[in-house]
């Protein structure tokens, strides 16, 4: 008997195993875990660097240690020693504690993440996590908001403009893009029925099988196949969850200089640039974790070889993944152009938040269903459901440009006395003096005058 749970053990780690670890493989653990996301924090700025020096075609950093790798490591050692200057404005305490906040945050997180199954190490069975429990889940996301406060108090405790307005974004980023990001986990709690994130990888392991409307099938073994929609969307507010581009807006340097760590040097800023790069690597983990099946190989490599998911070889797949996700944020900043303010916040609350709840009631409806409806009312709510969908397509008013004004127009639409201001569209209308040389040029060019420029004439 003992034998059997031990072989269950060995590929799918359940509550009762981080309960019988003893204290010093904790530790080892708790070491472990440190360690690595040090040096995957190294690995990520170096990889960054140079995947985006390959996109723009140039060379990336060369000449620090074998063709450049170790160039983040030297920027590691040197931020430390460097000059510390903190503003008279400040106020000292916030301004130490927000970002130390910010890098514990980050490394607390991690501490649910699954890396593999139960391994036998220095002849204590334990699994590839330091610990977990019921409400794994919860942990992330408490973790994950925690740390948007580490930037919240860095812009306001730095006693200086931009850095405020920078942590003013990051807050009412924070509350838009958390929801998204929350609701999208919902349809992995659905699916799985569990918080657990050692058990969310068990129920990935064979596929599911569900009765979907009276139709028999096997749902595949990743949630990203099953619930696309929710793997879209957590992705999307997972971007701007970690401040990155396109949604890097808290730290705009051409609006904000630097954003909330404007007034930050050293050691302080070092914190802040590893809490970045570790929530990178966290929420790419989260991801794997719920959506790709965690530490175990993907299908057609467990189709031939039946110990990929045994011993430390879950290593391999869950850091193959979590690379693949990071290039996925390399590859955003590399390609897209920041967002306005005004476009960042209507696409979370318009958009991600409503597909978001829909998605979800469309899950319920297919959980309940199954479960309490006969097989003529199932059919006849479908069609009652498309024929919805259908009129409200249909009948949705369709958006019309409003009329642009002219520049007269909007002249005399400006109150008596008030002071004038560009059009929000960023298009300033010509000067004066260019609108009299147009209307100058205006009846030579009808009449075929040859000696204007070929752009004269069109004006």
């Amino acid at each position: 008997m003992k034998s059997t749970i031990l072989a269950a053990h060995a590929v799918d780690p359940t509550l009762q195993t981080f309960a019988d670890d003893v204290w010093w493989i904790t530790l080892i653990k708790l070491f472990g875990v440190f360690v690595l996301l040090l040096l995957l924090t190294l690995f990520t700025i170096n990889y960054e660097r140079k995947v985006v020096a390959r996109m723009a075609v140039r060379p990336g950093p060369n000449q620090v240690g074998p063709k450049g790798w170790l160039q983040s490591l030297t920027d590691g050692v040197k931020l430390p020693f460097k000059e510390e200057i903190i503003p008279k404005t400040a106020d000292k305490v916030v301004y130490f504690i927000a970002p130390v906040i910010s890098a514990t945050t980050a490394f607390t997180a991690f501490s649910v993440i699954p890396f593999g199954g139960v391994v036998t190490m220095f002849g204590q069975r334990t699994a590839l996590q330091l610990t977990d429990v019921p409400v794994s889940v919860l942990v992330l996301l408490a973790c994950s908001s925690m740390s948007v406060y580490g930037v919240v108090l860095a812009g306001w405790a730095s006693g200086s403009t931009y850095p405020l307005l920078g942590g003013l974004r990051s807050s009412a980023q924070m509350i838009s893009y958390e929801v998204a990001m929350g609701l999208s986990i919902v349809a992995v709690f659905m699916t799985a029925g569990t918080m657990s994130t050692s058990q969310i990888v068990a129920a990935q392991a064979q596929g599911n099988p569900v009765n979907i409307l009276g139709w028999e099938a096997t749902t595949p073994s990743w949630y990203a196949v099953l619930l696309l929609p929710s793997f879209v969307i957590y992705c999307i507010a997972a971007v701007g969850e970690t401040n990155r581009a396109p949604f890097d807006l808290p730290e705009a340097e051409s609006e904000l200089v630097g954003g909330f760590h404007t007034e930050y040097s050293s050691f302080k800023f070092a914190l802040f640039f590893l809490a970045e790069y570790i929530n990178m690597i966290t929420v790419s983990a989260f991801a794997t974790t719920l959506f790709l099946g965690g530490w175990r190989a993907p299908w057609p490599i467990t189709w031939f070889w039946e110990g990929a998911n045994s011993g430390y070889f879950a290593l391999i797949w869950f850091f193959a993944k979590v690379l693949l996700l990071l290039f996925g944020f390399i590859w955003l900043r590399a390609t897209l152009p920041r967002m306005r303010y005004d476009q960042f916040m209507r696409f979370g609350w318009k958009v991600l938040i409503p597909v978001n709840l829909v998605w979800i009631l469309f899950l319920s409806y297919i959980k309940i269903a199954n479960n309490e409806l006969s097989q003529q009312a199932k059919w006849f709510s479908i069609v009652g459901i498309v024929v919805v969908v259908l009129l409200i397509a249909m009948l949705w008013p369709a958006a019309r440009k409003p009329r642009q004004l002219s520049i007269e127009e909007q002249l005399a639409s400006r109150p008596p006395g008030s002071f004038p201001v560009p059009p929000i569209d960023l298009q300033v209308p010509p000067s004066p003096r260019a609108r009299r040389a147009v209307a100058e040029r205006a009846p030579a060019s009808v009449g075929g005058d040859s000696s204007l420029a070929p752009e004269d004439k069109e004006v």
